[in-house]
């Protein structure tokens, strides 16, 4: 399947590219990320330009997200993983609702083709990174440890690869050590946790979404491609960028929405 062959260039995705905390809060869950990347309360931090938490913009609409991640729609991507393949009976619907206990605002601002369209999305690049929900970790990602040493609060444990692991293949230490602060797991000293827990392989892919991916969903989907892995747009991988594009259509057509504009990176 042509996603698996690009599978280990994903892997540096979720973010040598980013730089500020901005993208990276990590905050309580009773607690906003502003917009310049700061934790706390208040309109200073959860009015206008609020990245994540219970921002007081962004009010939710009624959509329901399970009845659209039915599990048709969930299986329909997963039955497309052989048996061999180390994801079957990892990933499952019922994990990916579990998770969507800690991220209320996920698919649920906006408009219902906001909502469809963020869902088409999220799925979209899980798809392209886990080749159907295959991979639970990074193809050959023990040659890499991932470790940004420049990141000096977010130091690596030497004995430990923070290399891509999840729906959305978690990768750097700083992005292990921010996702287990905010889910409740030691990042740096286990990020094995991402890849033998489903509950929170989940909740770091949807952590790393709502902090780092949501507040673009607006922009059309391929700033959502720049936003997880942006060494791909500007012709650096032209094939996984239209292997993302793909899916997402794909899944746009399935929950029945138009896929909007701005489709490439």
């Amino acid at each position: 399947m042509k996603t698996y062959g690009i599978l280990l260039v994903a892997g540096v995705l979720l973010a040598g590219i980013l730089d500020s905390a901005a993208q990276n809060c990590g905050c309580t869950p009773d607690l906003c990320c502003s917009k310049y990347g700061y934790c706390g309360s208040g309109d200073e931090y959860c009015g206008a330009g609020c990245q994540g938490g219970p921002c007081s913009s962004t009010p939710t609409n009624d959509v329901s997200v399970s009845s659209i991640v039915t599990d048709a729609f969930f299986n329909g991507i997963a039955d497309q993983a052989s048996g061999g393949c180390a994801g079957k009976g990892f990933y499952a619907r019922a994990a990916f609702l579990d998770a969507l206990g800690n991220y209320g605002q996920f698919g649920t601002v906006g408009s219902e083709d906001d909502s469809k369209r963020e869902i088409a999305a999220f799925f979209a690049h899980v798809t392209h990174e886990t080749g159907h929900f295959c991979y639970i970790e990074e193809i050959n990602g023990p040659s890499g440890d991932y470790c940004d040493e420049t990141k000096t609060q977010y130091p690596c444990n030497p004995s430990k690869g923070y290399y891509g692991r999840g729906p959305l293949q978690l990768t750097w230490n700083y992005n292990y050590a921010l996702a287990g602060k905010d889910i409740g797991f030691d990042g740096l000293n286990n990020p094995e946790i991402v890849a033998t827990d489903p509950a929170i392989s989940f909740r770091a892919a949807l952590w790393f979404w709502m902090n780092n991916v949501h507040s673009v969903i607006g922009q059309g989907f391929g700033a959502t491609i720049r936003a997880i892995n942006g060494m791909e747009c500007n012709g650096g991988n032209s094939n996984s960028v239209t292997s993302r594009v793909q899916y997402y259509t794909q899944y746009c057509n399935q929950l029945g929405v138009a896929p909007g504009d701005n489709l490439q990176c």
